[in-house]
């Protein structure tokens, strides 16, 4: 099937590169300003009453790659929506309870896919499933199937979206978000010992669960290896996105600025972030 990208949008928001997008049909995935205030103010309430480093960040102008995420499967979430979430452990959208209360309400039904024992831990899903998604056996099809932060854990992708072939029905879409193979925080984290990983998120992101850490491969984690491993499946892509990752220094106030700073020099230079993630939709045909 010819998977060649569709004609290049505009920028779907002040923190998604300016390159290598894609535009869905209709505009009706486009993430607008509109969306990601929307659920900021979900997320957060007041922008002026909320959190140092939130307010921050909405003063800049910048969201973080996961409420592009989370924006996106708000918008292809509906009453009618069979929904099958794969490797979403303890939580659809860790920071955003409220979302994540919203659209399993929503949903017509939410499965939840995860071989973890932290699957436990999640309020949401109506059913939960503990193994590998292609260890997964059902005769159901779904509509939407999300995988968030999941795929750099993937050893082996071809059986993976043959999988996701079989669930979904035809016109299904795929909402992957993961992170970039070569952004420097994955580079450093493929070169790092697996026993340094929890450590180190700890210091940076205040990770304090070790059993929320696993390995990572990246066997999926570029544009151009996706779009062949879902072509090859009978899927085309949709709608593509790199999305500036400014979550490092969140945790400073002095580097957050520093940081933040320097993504406004590089975006008024027209010049991408070095760290990003990706993010992709994709249909069956």
């Amino acid at each position: 099937m010819n998977c060649q990208p569709q004609v290049a949008s505009e920028l779907m928001s002040p923190t998604s590169s300016l390159d290598n997008q894609t535009a869905p049909a209709g505009e009706a995935l486009r993430i607008t300003e509109q969306d990601l205030d929307e659920l900021f103010r979900l997320k957060h309430g007041d922008p002026e009453t909320t959190g140092w480093s939130p307010r921050r960040r909405y003063r800049f102008g910048y969201h973080q790659p996961a409420d592009h995420y989370e924006a996106m499967v708000r918008k292809l979430v509906t009453p009618e929506t069979d929904w099958i979430d794969i490797g979403g452990g303890g939580a659809l959208f860790p920071d955003n309870q409220p979302l994540s209360k919203l659209l399993s309400e929503r949903a017509r039904r939410l499965v939840v896919v995860d071989p973890s024992d932290n699957i436990e831990r999640n309020p949401f899903p109506h059913e939960r499933v503990k193994c590998l998604i292609e260890d997964y056996q059902t005769e159901d099809r779904f509509d939407l199937a999300t995988m968030r932060m999941v795929a750099e854990h993937i050893t082996d992708p071809p059986s993976v979206v043959r999988t996701l072939s079989r669930l979904l029905r035809p016109g299904g879409n795929v909402v992957l978000f993961t992170v970039n193979r070569w952004a420097p925080v994955s580079v450093v984290s493929s070169l790092t010992p697996f026993w340094l990983h929890h450590p180190i998120k700890k210091l940076f992101f205040a990770e304090e669960d070790e059993k929320d850490t696993f390995p990572t491969v990246y066997r999926m984690n570029t544009r151009r290896r996706l779009k062949e491993l879902f072509a090859e499946c009978g899927f085309e892509e949709r709608c593509f996105v790199r999305l500036d990752d400014l979550s490092v220094f969140a945790r400073w106030k002095v580097l957050n600025y520093l940081e933040l700073s320097a993504w406004r020099v590089l975006r008024r230079l027209r010049l991408g972030y070095p760290e990003n993630c990706l993010l992709g939709v994709y249909r069956r045909t």
